[in-house]
């Protein structure tokens, strides 16, 4: 393997994740008061915990399918006066006890940029502006002043705006054509902008890559909103059906989803001039296996924080979750913003019980080695060898001094010795070899066992200038070099 061409960089935001109010990421996830880890605020003390050790840099809230019919309004101001309310998306009993101001709480003490969508799909453009005006108004307004009593003085100064989310899906309450929703998120963005110059925004993108409007709705939108937008989202999921040879292959696929929209931005920008590059906002991806979702849920009554989708993640989502991790970074060139979705219980990285531990799941591991790399320089990797088994990824940090590898084998039965030629870089110290496999490749991490996944340290040989490493089949492994001239 050497060093190839260099791709971009980095954005540090590539390594966001998603908090939704979807059973129990909020209740019980981020936020339970009266846990013994618990903050004066009602935080979980061990999930910041593994936030801040996840390297998460931004976090997407409230939502999801969740947000289209949410009033944020509901979660503002004294929590005797809050209500509770029915949330169609989840069919739950939404308690409203953790809103707007407790994210950016949340957030502030996460140290994690927030990024928060507005409901496009029952709500309307005047309800956007006014969650604008509360957050980064500073005062003087019925608004910004309500903000100050109900305990931020300060404007919270958000930056980055979703405007809506999945409004391409039927399923979606408010779902609308690409044309309609292009010109409502054209008002909704130009009124923003009139209030606050400042924000970041994200148009709503595909919702998955077999959307028959996959492309077409990125160009529709793209040429609609020119000059107001600043991102526009994808969203995909990848399922484990039993066939470990194609699962391994996911990358593939999130490759070629994301060339397509790139391709369809670059095309309607070709059309529609803007004085802003547009870029792609993954935000929301990862692996789930829908075998574990209970159809009779929908049909069952509304519950107050029920356990959904909390999925044990295993020893071979780990693998394809680092080799999605390395698609993300080899188009650092088209891809500004990417959130694993979820953070907490749902589909999460981290699991926790209530009243009990917190642990990390298999897929966290891959994600806080390649969190490292936020910020370096992307290059491609040219690697030769009798097939495509083993994909790699490098980057350097902006002094020179640091370089990552990252290397998947997707085979399932047999090694490979990988040799590494890094001398385009300069000279190179091995400072840290790590690899994630398990002869078990359904194996799970658990509050019993929850590091029965986890990276342990692989030999690495070391000759004539040259790295060589043996890599077990259905592998993830991260190494880090000193960078010495």
């Amino acid at each position: 393997m050497r060093v190839g061409a260099v791709v971009g960089t980095a954005d540090p935001r590539l390594f966001g994740s998603f908090v939704e109010h979807l059973g129990r990421g909020v209740y019980g996830g981020i936020y339970e008061p009266g846990h013994p880890s618990a903050t004066s605020a009602g935080f979980r003390g061990d999930v910041l915990d593994l936030v801040k050790e996840l390297g998460v840099t931004v976090v997407r809230y409230p939502g999801g399918n969740f947000v289209s019919g949410y009033d944020w309004r509901d979660g503002v101001g004294p929590r005797a006066d809050r209500p509770r309310r029915l949330d169609l998306a989840w069919r739950s009993i939404e308690s409203n006890a953790f809103g707007t101001d407790e994210f950016i709480e949340w957030c502030r003490a996460a140290d994690i940029e927030p990024m928060l969508a507005v409901n496009m799909g029952l709500g309307d453009i005047r309800s956007v502006l006014h969650l604008l005006e509360y957050c980064n108004y500073e005062s003087g307004t019925t608004l910004s002043d309500a903000r100050a009593r109900n305990g931020s003085v300060a404007p919270h100064q958000v930056q980055l705006w979703c405007l809506g989310n999945e409004i391409d899906g039927p399923w979606q309450l408010g779902h609308r054509t690409a044309e309609e929703y292009a010109r409502d998120a054209n008002t909704a963005a130009t009124a923003m902008r009139l209030l606050d110059p400042d924000v970041e925004l994200v148009a709503v993108g595909s919702s998955h890559a077999e959307m028959a409007t996959l492309g077409e709705w990125e160009a529709t939108v793209v040429r609609a909103t020119a000059n107001q937008i600043d991102h526009i989202s994808c969203h995909i999921y990848f399922f484990d059906e039993g066939d470990l040879t194609a699962y391994l292959r996911s990358k593939e696929k999130l490759d070629g989803f994301l060339d397509t929209i790139a391709a369809a931005i670059r095309h309607a920008q070709n059309i529609s001039p803007s004085s802003r590059t547009v870029k792609i906002s993954l935000d929301e991806w990862n692996v789930w296996n829908y075998r574990d979702y209970d159809p009779t849920r929908a049909a069952s009554g509304f519950v107050e924080a029920p356990r959904l989708l909390e999925q044990d993640y295993t020893a071979v989502d780990a693998i394809v979750v680092g080799s999605l991790l390395q698609s993300i970074l080899a188009h650092a060139d088209v891809v500004s913003i990417a959130a694993l979705a979820q953070l907490v219980n749902a589909i999460g990285a981290i699991r926790t019980e209530p009243g009990g531990p917190a642990w990390r799941q298999s897929i966290f591991h891959p994600f806080a080695l390649a969190a490292q790399s936020a910020g370096h320089t992307v290059h491609h990797a040219e690697v030769s060898g009798a097939d495509d088994a083993v994909i790699a990824t490098i980057t350097r940090n902006p002094l020179g001094t640091v370089a990552r590898v990252y290397l998947t084998h997707r085979g399932v039965d047999v090694a490979r010795t990988v040799t590494l030629d890094l001398s385009a870089l300069g000279g190179t110290v091995i400072t840290s070899a790590q690899v994630i496999h398990h002869p078990n490749p359904r194996a799970v991490n658990s509050a019993e066992r929850p590091m029965e996944v986890a990276p342990k340290v692989i030999p690495v040989a070391t000759a004539d200038g040259k790295f060589t490493v043996v890599l077990p089949p259905m592998s993830w492994t991260a190494l880090s070099f000193e960078l010495t001239r």
